[in-house]
Formats: structure tokens, C-alpha cells, sequence
């Protein structure tokens, strides 16, 4: 069972204007601020306090009242190729059945002996005709969002070599070194004018008696 709800937050709403009468409907509309953390958290999400639109479809069954809708919000997060922040649209949908306390008086299937409290884990109940929409909510924004968003689907990332960003330069590149040669180029990078004179000429020296 739900804790105690409070009917002023956001995401707490009222079923009593159904009455408990299978077959009524009542559609909401409404836009609320996200709450904290809504999203996947480090990666993508909606910011805390930013407008969340909601579209609400509450329909009255036997078991409770079954809540169908959809939440619309900017999400922001980095882009997991170039790390450069991105902003999407996220439209999610969900769909829940909110039973009463006493469903299993007013008609509802009965499971098998033994799997009720396993089955009441994962069921959302009617608190005094109010039900907190938050945990649903999340969940749907979550499955929602993308796992590694980018800002474009063809984002070619960051270089290998220097970090720099290669959508900001196409022709970015680095010339390919042998590994066989890139201790000598080390060294040479250190070297006197001096020293590559003498190494030159000793170089010559070699050659000379090679010829003779």
C-alpha cells in the first residue's frame, strides 16, 4: 500500500469525481514542474522545476481506475561522442491500473493460493480515491529517454589522439608514424645543431668506407 498521499502535490490526483462507476471517464490536462532526478542520472534527464505537460485519461473499472497518459518535457544531457551538452523532446507514455484496496472483493481474478503478496509488489493502489502518478511517471521518462544520447545521429566524436572536437574540423588528421622510427624522431627533436652536424658527418665517414 501507498503511504499516506497529500492531494496538494502535483502528482497526486482524485478519482472521486468517477465514483467508482465502471465505464466513467475523466480526461486532465495539466502541467506541473519536473521533479528532482527525473530521468537517467548522470546522463540524460529533465531538469529539476522545468514544465512537464501532462495529458491524463482516468477510466473506471472494476479493479480501480485505469490511468492512460502521456508526458511531454525538454530533457537535456552531453552528447556521449563529443561531449557537448544537447537538448531532445521527450514524449512519454504510459499506462497504469490503480486498484482499490478492495479489489479483490469487487470482482477481480484471484490468483493462485500463495501469490498474492508477491503479486501486490508490483501493483499501484487507490489511497482514499488518490493515487501518486511520480513513480509511474518515472519510470516512463526513463524508458523514454535514450541510454547514450547524441546531439546528431551522425556525430563523428572526439579525435583519439588530441581530444579536439572533428565535427568543428572535417579535415582534422595526424600523420601516421612507424613505431619503429618513432624513438629516433624523439630523439632528433632533442638534438644540438650541433650534434646533427657531427652526426652527419660521421654518417658520411661510414659511407665512404662502405664505397671503398
Amino acid at each position: 500500500m501507498n503511504a499516506r498521499l497529500d492531494h496538494r502535490k502535483p502528482l497526486v490526483f482524485d478519482t472521486h469525481e468517477l465514483g467508482r462507476r465502471p465505464g466513467a471517464l475523466q480526461r486532465l490536462t495539466k502541467t506541473i514542474e519536473a521533479p528532482k532526478d527525473l530521468g537517467i542520472q548522470g546522463v540524460v534527464g529533465v531538469p529539476e522545476g522545468a514544465p512537464v505537460e501532462l495529458e491524463l485519461r482516468l477510466e473506471s473499472v472494476m479493479e480501480g481506475v485505469l490511468v492512460t497518459g502521456t508526458a511531454r518535457a525538454s530533457a537535456e544531457g552531453e552528447c556521449v561522442r563529443c561531449l557537448e551538452p544537447l537538448e531532445l523532446e521527450l514524449e512519454a507514455h504510459f499506462q497504469e491500473l490503480f486498484s482499490y484496496p478492495d479489489a479483490d472483493d469487487r470482482g477481480r481474478v484471484i490468483a493462485e493460493p500463495g501469490d498474492d503478496a508477491e503479486d501486490d509488489e508490483d501493483r499501484f493502489f487507490l489511497e482514499d480515491g488518490l493515487f501518486d502518478l511520480e513513480p509511474l511517471l518515472r519510470d516512463a521518462v526513463v524508458l523514454a529517454l535514450p541510454m547514450q544520447p547524441v546531439c546528431r545521429e551522425d556525430c563523428p566524436g572526439l579525435c583519439s589522439e588530441c581530444g579536439v572536437r572533428l565535427a568543428d574540423d572535417p579535415d582534422h588528421h595526424h600523420d601516421a608514424v612507424d613505431i619503429r622510427w618513432a624513438a629516433l624522431q624523439g630523439l632528433a627533436g632533442t638534438m644540438t645543431d650541433g650534434e646533427k652536424d657531427e652526426m652527419s658527418g660521421a654518417e658520411a665517414g661510414v659511407d665512404e668506407k662502405q664505397e671503398k
